[in-house]
C-alpha cells in the first residue's frame, strides 16, 4: 500500500528563500513539515494543490507587530495573515501586557490606546486576563487557538512598571535592587520561552506619548537600565533585542546601538530605515552605518519601512503629533475635552507658534507617516453639507483662500465636524529607486515594520508583503524574486531566531504561500476599506489580499483563495522553536 501524504503542491515555481534560482518542482508535505521537494512521488496525497503557473515560497515572517491584544479574538492576526504572513513577533517597542499586576491592567489598556491607537473598548471586550507573570502569560499564549506562529518579546515598559511602579519608572533610573529583579524576571521569561526584549526610546518629546500626555516609560529610560537587561542575553548566549531609538541626537543614538550590540552579543533589530521622498542622503547614511557595524562584527539588522500606504485620520484618533507639547495637550483626553481645548484661543496659538519647530521634528516621522499639515487633503466631512465644499482640497489651499494658518483650518474643520472630519495624507512620491536601495544596499535590511494590529483606524501596514512583491519585484523590476523571498522570510528568520522556518527545505516546517504573481494586489483603495469587525462594534481599516491561492501554516491550509478554512495550526515558538521547552531540555 502506498504511503499516505498530507499535501502535494503540484507544478509550482519554487522560490525556496535561500536565494537559489527558482525552479519548477513539486512539494510534498506531511506531519507539518516539508517531506520532499522534487523527484518521484513519495506516496499518495490526501490533498493536492495545483500551483501551475504560480509561485511557491516560504511563508513570510513579520518581525514588527502589535497583535498582542488582537491575537485573542483574531487567531490569524489579520491583515498580516491574509497577506501570506505565517509567523509574527509580539511585544514590540517595549509595549505589551506582560508582566502586569492586576491593579495595572486598566492602565496598560489605556497606554496602548494612545501609543498604538488600538480602540479601548475593543481591548476591554476582547482581552482576557488569565496571567500576571511572564510564565503564566506564555502558558496562556500557548493554549489559545492561533492561525499563525508567534514568538514573544519581554516588553520593557511593562517590566519596568511591574518592578518599579509607574511613577518611579517614568521619573528615575532603577536602583541596584530593581535592576537585579528585572534581570531575574527576564531570565524567568526567557526560561518560559520569550525571545529577548524590546524597547522604544524617543526622548521626552516623543511622537507617541502615554494616554495622559506624559512620556512613555521607555522614552526616559537611561542607558544603564537597558544595558543591564542586555547582560541577560549575553549571559544566556541566546535571544535578540528590538529597539527603536530616535531621541533627537542621531550620533548619540547610533553610538548607543553599537554599545548595546557589543554588550548583548546578540542580534539587534534597529527600527527603522525609511527613505525620504526626495533626499537619498537620509537612507544612504543609515545604510553606510549599518554596513560599518557589520564590518565591526556587530550583529545589527536594519528593519526597513517599505510599505506604501496612505493615512486617513481624524483628530479624535490621531496620536502622531505628540512631539509638539501643544499638539499633545490638544489631542489627549476625552472627545469632549478635545473639543473644548480646540476652541481655546490661547492653546490654538501655542500650537501655531510651535508649528515650525514641530514640523522640523515631525518631518522625520512624516517622511512615511501622515505628511506635512499644509499638504493634507480634506477627505470626508461626516455628512455635513456645509463642509462638503472643502472635500478634495488641501489645508494649504484653503488656508490661502481664507487667510488662515493651515493648522487653524484643520482645527476649525475638526470642531465643525465634531472631530469626525478625515484628513488624507499625500499618496504620491514613494520612490521605488530609493526603496529598492534600502534592500539592495545592505545584506542586513529586512522589509516590513508593519505595525500590524496598531493604528487600526488609519494604517494598513500589514499588507507590506503583497505591496513589496507586486510593486518592487513585478511592476518595477528593481528586486529579484529570489532576493525578495530571502528578505521576506529567511533573513528575518535568521535575525530573530526562528528555527527551521523561513526557507523551504526537506525537514523544515511547512509554512508556505502559493500565489499568482500576475494577480497579486492589495486592492484599489489607497487607504484601505473600513470594516466593523472588532469587538465592541469598533471599526478598522483593512487591505484585502488578492492573488493568494493558498497559505499554509505548519502544513495546514489556513486560507484557500482568500477564504479562511478555520484551521488554527499556529504554534507558540519558544525562542523560535516549536518544540515544547521541556522536550528541548530533555533532548
Amino acid at each position: 500500500m502506498s504511503r499516505l501524504i498530507d499535501i502535494h503542491i503540484k507544478g509550482g515555481t519554487l522560490v525556496d528563500g535561500t536565494r537559489a534560482p527558482r525552479r519548477v518542482a513539486d512539494l510534498w508535505i506531511d506531519d507539518g513539515k516539508v517531506l520532499q521537494i522534487g523527484g518521484p512521488a513519495p506516496g499518495v496525497a490526501k490533498q493536492t494543490i495545483d500551483a501551475t503557473g504560480m509561485i511557491v515560497a516560504p511563508g513570510f515572517i513579520d518581525l514588527h507587530t502589535h497583535y498582542d491584544a488582537q491575537i485573542h479574538w483574531d487567531p490569524y492576526c489579520t491583515i498580516s495573515g491574509w497577506h501570506g504572513v505565517t509567523s509574527v513577533v509580539l511585544g514590540n517597542c517595549g509595549f505589551g501586557f506582560v508582566p502586569v499586576k492586576p491593579e495595572y491592567r486598566e492602565r496598560s489598556l489605556l497606554t496602548m490606546t494612545r501609543t498604538e491607537a488600538i480602540p479601548y473598548e475593543t481591548m476591554k471586550a476582547g482581552m482576557p486576563w488569565h496571567w500576571e507573570t511572564a510564565p503564566e502569560y506564555m502558558a496562556h499564549l500557548g493554549r489559545i487557538p492561533k492561525g499563525v506562529n508567534c514568538i514573544q518579546y519581554m516588553p520593557t515598559a511593562s517590566l519596568m512598571t511591574y518592578v518599579m511602579g509607574l511613577e518611579a519608572a517614568k521619573t528615575r533610573p532603577a536602583n541596584a535592587a530593581e535592576r537585579a529583579e528585572m534581570k531575574r524576571l527576564l531570565h524567568e521569561a526567557m526560561d518560559a520561552g520569550m525571545c529577548g526584549f524590546s524597547i522604544q526610546r524617543l526622548g521626552p518629546n516623543s511622537t507617541q506619548a502615554d494616554f495622559d500626555g506624559t512620556p512613555m516609560v521607555t522614552d526616559t529610560m537611561c542607558d544603564e537600565d537597558i544595558l543591564n537587561l542586555a547582560e541577560v542575553l549575553r549571559e544566556r548566549g541566546e535571544g535578540h533585542i528590538q529597539i527603536t531609538q530616535a531621541t533627537g541626537d542621531i550620533k548619540a543614538d547610533l553610538e548607543f546601538l553599537e554599545k548595546l550590540a557589543a554588550v548583548a552579543q546578540c542580534p539587534i533589530l534597529h527600527n527603522a530605515i525609511v527613505p525620504a521622498r526626495k533626499d537619498p542622503k537620509v537612507h544612504r547614511r543609515s545604510l553606510d552605518w549599518l554596513n560599518r557595524c557589520r564590518d565591526k562584527g556587530l550583529p545589527i539588522y536594519g528593519q526597513a519601512g517599505t510599505v506604501r500606504t496612505g493615512f486617513s485620520f481624524t483628530l479624535e484618533h490621531w496620536n502622531l503629533y505628540d512631539a509638539s507639547p501643544a499638539w499633545r495637550e490638544l489631542t489627549t483626553g476625552t472627545k469632549e475635552e478635545k473639543l473644548r481645548k480646540m476652541a481655546d484661543p490661547a492653546l490654538r496659538q501655542r500650537v501655531i507658534t510651535e508649528a515650525e519647530e514641530a514640523d522640523r521634528r515631525l518631518q522625520v516621522i512624516q517622511a512615511g507617516v501622515g505628511g506635512a499639515i499644509p499638504a493634507l487633503m480634506v477627505h470626508k466631512v461626516n455628512k455635513q453639507p456645509e463642509l462638503e465644499k472643502y472635500v478634495g482640497r488641501s489645508l494649504g489651499q484653503i488656508a490661502a483662500e481664507e487667510n488662515k494658518h493651515p493648522i487653524e483650518v484643520m482645527l476649525d474643520l475638526s470642531l465643525a465636524g465634531q472631530l469626525n472630519v478625515e484628513f488624507l495624507g499625500p499618496d504620491k512620491g514613494f520612490n521605488a529607486e530609493y526603496m529598492a536601495e534600502i534592500i539592495n544596499g545592505s545584506d542586513f535590511t529586512i522589509p516590513g515594520v508593519s505595525d500590524g494590529g496598531a493604528h487600526t483606524k488609519f494604517f494598513t501596514g500589514g499588507a507590506y508583503t503583497t505591496d513589496f512583491l507586486y510593486w518592487l519585484v513585478r511592476d518595477e523590476g528593481r528586486i529579484t524574486l529570489e532576493e525578495a523571498h530571502y528578505r521576506l522570510s529567511a533573513l528575518p528568520a535568521r535575525a530573530a531566531g526562528f528555527k527551521d522556518r523561513g526557507v523551504l527545505r526537506e525537514g523544515a516546517a511547512a509554512d508556505v504561500v502559493v500565489y499568482d504573481m500576475a494577480k497579486l494586489s492589495d486592492g484599489k483603495e489607497w487607504i484601505g476599506e473600513i470594516v466593523e469587525d472588532l469587538p465592541a462594534g469598533e471599526w478598522r481599516r483593512i487591505k484585502r489580499a488578492i492573488g493568494y491561492h493558498a497559505i499554509l501554516v505548519n502544513g495546514e491550509v489556513t486560507f484557500a483563495d482568500g477564504e479562511c478554512t478555520g484551521a488554527t495550526p499556529g504554534k507558540l515558538l519558544c525562542k523560535g522553536s516549536a518544540n515544547p521547552l521541556a522536550d528541548e531540555r530533555a533532548a
